[in-house]
């Protein structure tokens, strides 16, 4: 692709270089080729970029003083380089090739697949499932009765997709995901302690452009809906629970469970191994650090703090709050101990 054609599609500005020159790809520093591209963000990493045998270089405004040092490479200027890096990553990607059904496939009554679909060897496609264009079903995925699926989705092998679910368009779904299982309620007979099922029997809508790490489970509704909303991004290893709401964009980190009818906020992050409660509420913006608690019913927001706090610790609250209340305590123990000693 052209560089100029990039910088069309992205925006910025091409301060130095030739709109004709061919970029293939993207990659690191000590392994780029003449024809791919590299980013920058700071005046260490921009001097070691224009050292390089790239073609062209993606920096912040300003941020090189010159660029004689070496003429050969392009710079394009870009408010966000690491962005509009992975933008053009995912322009140059290789596409996937399409428009083919395999033999050991199995397709179900009423099926409709979109133009450009793949289905791998042995998955099977459910009865009145819907698969939207340009979608790719890798080998042995199972995709349940009446599914519907939207456009230029990505499933990866051995996913398990229950019927009662929804998947919009451009959404990635890595190897061994469950979407739309039961989720875990009971109800307990106080006379016997024997435990009936309650009726899982709702829904679970994937949004669009949302990304969905290997091995991650998320659970049907019980009467209701499960939503994870546009955007959203789960590292491998993440649990959510039944009736629960994920906001846009929100990105959560493996080893994470979310208990039923909990909510996340738009824009959260929620690092690895968080444990949420149930009907708990994690309100827009809020970062929750590693290994961090919400207790059932509680919610955490950013009222009153800073932009960018994190709140951490069990229960989660922010991070210097935590940080004083363990100065004291360290601070009490000594004197605990020089008191003890003498």
């Amino acid at each position: 692709m052209m560089l100029g054609d990039l910088v069309q599609s992205l925006g910025g500005t091409l301060a130095q270089g030739r709109p004709e020159t061919e970029i293939t790809g993207v990659n690191g520093r000590e392994s780029v080729t003449p024809t791919e591209l590299l980013f920058a963000e700071d005046d260490a990493a921009a001097a070691a970029a224009l050292k390089s045998p790239a073609a062209a270089v993606v920096l912040k405004p300003g941020l090189a003083a010159s660029y004689a040092a070496n003429p050969a490479i392009a710079v394009i200027e870009a408010d966000q380089p690491k962005l509009w890096f992975s933008r053009a990553a995912k322009i140059l990607r290789s596409k996937i090739e399409c428009k083919w059904i395999h033999e050991t496939a199995v397709i179900g009554e009423g099926a409709m697949l979109g133009a450009e679909v793949t289905v791998g060897p042995c998955a099977v496609i459910g009865d009145h499932a819907q698969i939207g264009a340009g979608t790719r079903i890798e080998a042995g995925a199972v995709i349940g009765d009446g599914v519907r699926i939207g456009a230029q989705c990505r499933i990866y092998p051995r996913v398990v997709v229950y019927s009662g679910t929804t998947i919009g368009n451009r959404v990635m779904v890595h190897a061994g995901v469950v979407l739309g299982a039961d989720g875990f309620g009971y109800v307990r007979d106080k006379a016997t302690g024997a435990y009936t099922q309650f009726p899982q029997q709702g829904t679970l809508v994937i949004e669009d452009d949302v990304e969905i790490g290997a091995n991650c489970t998320i659970d049907r509704g019980a009467l209701g809906e499960t939503r994870i909303r546009c955007g959203a991004k789960f590292d491998n290893l993440v649990h959510v629970a039944h009736n629960c709401d994920i906001g846009e964009d929100v990105v959560i980190v493996a080893l994470t469970g979310i208990s039923g009818s909990s909510t996340v906020g738009n824009g959260a992050v929620i690092a690895g191994q968080v444990g949420i409660g149930d009907h708990a509420h994690v309100g827009p913006g809020v970062i929750l650090g590693g290994q961090a608690g919400v207790f059932s019913g509680a919610t955490v927001t950013n009222d009153g703090l800073k932009p960018g706090t994190v709140h951490w610790g069990t229960p989660a609250r922010p991070l210097r709050e935590v940080l004083r209340e363990q100065a004291t305590l360290a601070r009490m123990a000594r004197k605990q101990k020089k008191a003890t000693s003498s």
